[in-house]
């Protein structure tokens, strides 16, 4: 009886740390799963505002969405190719830019020098104020008109003679990297300087002994070390920035300039400006299934070599 009663105890205490998370796990589900199998049943209906009411009996039309967004011969398909494309330079340049200010940043102040608390709290500011609020002040500094950028190119330094539309045309692009770029890197500062605060000193020691440069010092130890951080890092970022809505949103309203077009700018133009829901969703779960694909190739390309580092 003795060994039954601990062989019981030993199977509870294993159960117990299961049972404590179940509940947390079950809301999770609910609430993340719930989201995405109603919008893959909606992106295989043509759900519109006639029959939002009674959404579950919208006509099926199975892969017609999909058929559309795909084609790229197609009105719809040819926009989305062409926006997908964009949303991936966007990305690109963002996160490029965001983790090079955010590095520059950190290894800064990663140094000993007087006012160095001040200088951190300085760098957090365009992480810790709204979105939208940081994106309207930007908007006024890209005014034609009033704005500061033209201000400062045209009046005070005559580096332009003319002023130039900064939030149409082809700049709206430029414009909403800028944005972008400068309301997330001090993400990455604030994670890659916690990373280089864990960097061993005697590794940089041994460095300089040895004869490196600071490049060297940089590229062959810090790199190296952070490389977990930084791989979790970007794909954060990337993640972030390819999905971003709010910026152009703010920035240009609800339809963007065709420059300044993301794939969910897109996605919101045919759900609720056009109220084509079952093509908005097919696009929606399209971006999810490209999304997953690419974190699952990241993941199993950089992640698993940071253990060996």
């Amino acid at each position: 009886m003795g060994r039954e009663s601990t062989r019981a105890n030993r199977r509870r205490g294993r159960l117990l740390p299961y049972a404590l998370i179940l509940p947390a796990v079950l809301l999770e589900t609910v609430v993340h799963l719930g989201p995405i199998l109603a919008g893959i049943w909606t992106s295989l209906t043509r759900l519109t505002q006639l029959n939002i009411r009674d959404w579950t009996g919208a006509p099926v039309v199975w892969w017609d969405n999909y058929r559309s967004g795909l084609d790229p011969s197609g009105p719809i398909g040819g926009v989305l190719w062409e926006t997908f494309l964009r949303t991936v330079a966007f990305t690109v340049l963002v996160v490029a830019a965001s983790w090079a200010l955010g590095m520059m940043a950190a290894y800064l102040v990663n140094t000993e020098f007087r006012g160095r608390a001040a200088f951190r709290a300085l760098f957090l500011v365009p992480f810790a104020m709204p979105t939208f609020v940081t994106v309207i002040g930007w908007s006024f500094v890209f005014d034609r008109d009033d704005g500061a950028l033209n201000h400062l190119l045209v009046d005070q330094t005559g580096v332009l003679d003319e002023r130039p539309f900064w939030l149409i045309g082809g700049n709206a692009f430029w414009a909403m990297v800028v944005v972008a770029a400068w309301r997330l890197w001090p993400f990455a500062f604030l994670m890659l300087l916690a990373a280089l605060r864990n960097v061993p000193g005697e590794l940089y020691e041994a460095g300089v002994l040895d004869g490196a440069s600071r490049w060297q010092q940089f590229r062959r130890i810090t790199l190296p070390v952070i490389r977990p951080v930084n791989a979790v890092v970007i794909l954060i970022m990337g993640l972030w920035s390819f999905n971003e809505f709010t910026v152009p949103y703010v920035l240009f309203g609800p339809q963007p300039p065709e420059s300044a077009t993301l794939l969910a700018s897109l996605i919101y133009e045919h759900s609720f400006v056009n109220f084509n829901m079952g093509l908005g969703s097919a696009m929606n779960v399209l971006v999810l299934l490209f999304l997953m694909g690419v974190s699952v190739w990241y993941v199993r390309t950089f992640l698993p070599r940071t253990h060996d580092a």
